[in-house]
């Protein structure tokens, strides 16, 4: 694997050059997409036109292999933390170039498991190319006007046009489609029996559809494109209300499993935006660490205020769980696709990831973006001016509390976990976490016995809750704390597991990290009682956020 770390600081240089110039063009409101309907001649032609900038991200998106890495597997398994490494590098310079991308990438991997074999030949090496003049991006159409992540409302129809080859033509209206200029789309759709006329009801008369957004001509498949969003963030991106009038599709996967199907996507962008979310934060805490060295403030720089390194410190030990959330998913994630199927671990893995995933997005964005906003604050009024960057990360990361379910739509998506495998998943999941805790007791039992105890504890708690309350409503009243519980405890586990490695290992920082877990659990998260903090906790977290060469 000594090829990776080179190409990750390549990436990371152009990040800070190239990249993040593109993406200064994307966000220069001169540059935002535009929406002509009509040509001189009162033709309807429904061009979108976006900046340079979102060309050439995308053009750089394909050379870097920011999709392709994880179909190649060139590094079996790890082949999903090395893509989503250089993604969490190139994602907050690229103006959110990675929505688009993580489209592609969760079609890429339906087209890989459910696709046909046309598919696989025509859609397949395109999602994955690493040439520009090659590699397509998709789109993912599911949200309409009747009701956002209830697809059981889904109007629009698809009528079979020739059983052989599968043709069918799409009608309907789609309320919210993200990277509208992209060259292929997965839609959802409710099939018409061709024989009965009767139209298909419920979620479970929803397939799932595959259609390029233009025929060969060069003419727009169907579709109209009736106005382009004007949202809080993301504003470089198109985003567009779409008619769709016999647009021409093909069916993936099988009739009635079409929400199923597109699980498949869900799964992955929903640990984008998790990702996605994290690494602005790590772009803004970086910018505030080092306003905090240089800001003067009386006869000391804030790098030497107590009050200043104990609010980074809360920001720091935020990223920290973050990250290792986020990234135990896409670890996670890369097993699951790699391992042989009849393989315990795999199944474990899955049961796992599908628990962990709404957990992951709903808790991880939630508080990046207030942790974003704190990291505002910390400059002080500098914070709030555009020219620093922080307040474009912040509305840009504000849509991945929203993409993919709410907060709330998440935790009812994990009680759905909880009620179906009858307990069974959160059996699961509580033993892989023991067992982490186990392994890192083991190696250093005087060090990690106290947050040991405060993580069983806490995850007993859960358990008891749930296992009580699972059939009745009040479990779903409290799904939001439910959730979160699960996330905190996540988190307090593999900061373990990564301290308890650390000090193994003899790794540089292994102080820093037992520190960092010691903060996480005996924080108020941890229902623990306001207590007063010395000089020397303080002196922690300055080394904590600064290095170990930081001093009060």
């Amino acid at each position: 694997m000594t090829d990776i770390e080179p190409d990750l600081k390549q990436l990371g240089d152009r990040v800070v050059t190239d990249i993040f110039a593109m993406g200064e063009n994307v966000e220069d409101p001169n540059n935002y997409p535009r929406l002509q309907q009509y040509d001189a001649w009162c033709r309807r032609v429904d061009e979108i036109t976006v900046a340079q900038g979102w060309k050439d991200l995308n053009d750089v998106a394909a050379e870097e292999g920011l999709v392709s890495i994880a179909y190649e597997r060139h590094h079996g398994e790890y082949s999903r933390i090395y893509q989503f490494a250089k993604g969490y590098l190139y994602s907050p310079s690229a103006a959110l170039y990675s929505c688009p991308l993580s489209m592609t990438d969760g079609a890429a991997r339906v087209m890989e498991v459910y696709g046909s074999k046309d598919m696989k030949q025509k859609y397949y090496p395109r999602l994955i190319s690493r040439d520009p003049k090659v590699f397509w991006t998709s789109g993912q159409w599911m949200t309409e006007r009747p009701g956002g992540s209830d697809v059981s409302r889904t109007e629009t129809l698809a009528e079979l046009v020739d059983a052989k080859e599968n043709k069918w033509k799409i009608s309907g209206f789609k309320w919210f489609s993200s990277a509208t200029t992209a060259d292929m789309t997965m839609l959802l759709a409710r099939t018409i029996d061709p024989d009965t006329g009767l139209v298909q009801q419920g979620s479970r008369g929803l397939s799932l559809f595959v259609a390029e957004m233009r025929k060969p001509d060069g003419q727009l498949n169907g579709v109209r494109v009736h106005r382009l969003k004007d949202k809080y963030g993301t504003k470089g991106l198109p985003t567009a209300e779409l008619e769709l009038n016999g647009m021409e599709a093909h069916m993936v996967g099988q009739p009635g499993r079409g929400v199923a199907t597109i699980a498949s996507i869900l799964n992955i962008t929903r640990i984008y935006s998790a990702v996605g979310t994290l690494c602005s934060l790590r772009r803004c805490l970086a910018i505030a660490k080092d306003f905090a060295l240089k800001r003067q403030v009386g006869n000391r720089t804030l790098d030497k205020t107590p009050l200043h390194i104990t609010t980074l410190a809360r920001l720091e030990l935020i990223f920290r769980a973050s990250a290792q959330i986020s990234f135990y998913a896409v670890q996670l994630l890369g097993r699951t696709e790699c391992l042989p199927e009849n393989d315990p671990q795999r199944q474990q893995d899955m049961e796992v990831l599908r628990l962990l995933t709404p957990i992951a997005k709903a808790y991880v964005c939630r508080i990046c973006v207030d942790a974003i906003s704190e990291t505002m604050e910390a400059l002080g009024g500098q914070g709030y001016m555009e020219e620093i960057g922080i307040g474009k990360n912040l509305r840009n990361s504000q849509v991945n509390t929203i993409w993919e379910g709410t907060t709330n739509v998440l935790a009812l998506d994990v009680l759905r976990v909880l009620q179906k495998s009858k307990g069974a998943a959160l059996k699961t999941f509580a033993e892989v976490m023991d067992k982490k805790i186990q392994v890192a007791l083991t190696s250093s039992p005087m060090v990690f016995t106290d947050a040991a105890q405060r993580i069983r504890s806490s995850l007993k708690d859960i358990i008891v809750f749930v296992n009580e309350h699972q059939r009745s409503a009040t479990v779903e009243i409290h799904m939001r704390e439910v959730t979160f519980a699960l996330g905190r405890v996540t988190a307090a586990t593999l900061l373990m597991e990564q301290a308890a490695w650390a000090l193994t290992n003899s790794v540089a920082g292994a102080e820093q990290d037992v520190a960092a877990l010691n903060q996480w659990c005996q924080n108020s998260q941890f229902s623990k009682p306001l207590v007063a903090v010395g000089l020397d906790t303080i002196l922690q977290e300055a080394k904590m956020v600064f290095g170990p060469d930081a001093k009060l």
